[in-house]
Order: C-alpha cells, then sequence, then structure tokens
C-alpha cells in the first residue's frame, strides 16, 4: 500500500509531464484558427464580388429592413 504522500508526488509528476508535453499547442491552434479565418475571409471577399451574391445579400437587408420599419 502507498502512503499519501508517495501518491501525491506521482500525481504532481504525472501533472508536470503532461503539461511539458503539451506545451506551444495553444500558439499552434491559434495559428490554425488564423489561417482558418483568412482563407474563410478571402472566399468571402471572392463570393461577394460576384454581382449575384451582392443582389442576394442586398434583397435580404432589403427585406429585412422593410419587414421592421414597413
Amino acid at each position: 500500500m502507498t502512503t499519501p504522500s508517495v501518491k501525491n508526488r506521482t500525481l504532481a509528476g504525472i501533472v508536470a509531464r503532461v503539461r511539458r508535453e503539451d506545451a506551444g499547442m495553444t500558439t499552434v491552434e491559434y495559428a490554425v484558427g488564423t489561417v482558418a479565418a483568412a482563407g474563410f475571409g478571402g472566399l468571402l471577399i471572392k463570393l461577394l464580388m460576384s454581382e449575384e451574391a451582392r443582389n442576394l445579400v442586398w434583397g435580404l437587408i432589403s427585406n429585412a429592413i422593410s419587414a421592421l420599419f414597413g
């Protein structure tokens, strides 16, 4: 049977090891998110440059304003 102090040291060692192995993951996640957002923004700009998309968005906004203000 292990004493509580040995058990706590083992748990502390596991936590410390997991923290060391996870170092830098947050930076990678932010980088992937930034690249994805930039790609989505580029796609949205390309889409909204077309006349059909502009007309669709303008129609939606016009309908919403007319529904709100009659």
